[in-house]
């Protein structure tokens, strides 16, 4: 549990974008990979398949948040009048908050 909690807290500190984090990311793998826990392997495994991504999420320091705001926000719109109304009324609620 104290390796695991370590490595937790190692690869919370790359989450914050910055240069060199790819080359911290790739010491934090072989270092989870080291211990013999299943779902941190698997885990592991998922950030080398994605690993441009990755990179890109844990040095660039831009992201679309605004823009997953934005789609939460008109998903949770369409839920709530889910075959209650139109079109029209959806691009009201959406266009006049």
């Amino acid at each position: 549990m104290t390796a695991l909690a370590d490595l937790v807290r190692g690869f919370a500190t790359l989450l914050k974008p910055a240069e060199g984090n790819n080359v911290k990311l790739t010491e934090w793998i072989t270092a989870a990979r080291a211990v013999d826990l299943p779902h941190l392997r698997s885990f592991t495994s998922g950030l080398e398949i994605d690993r441009l991504a990755v990179n890109a999420g844990l040095t660039l320091p831009y992201h679309n948040g605004r823009t997953e705001g934005v789609n939460t926000r008109t998903k949770r719109i369409m839920r709530q009048m889910h075959r209650r109304a139109g079109f029209d009324l959806l691009r009201h609620r959406i266009l006049l908050p």
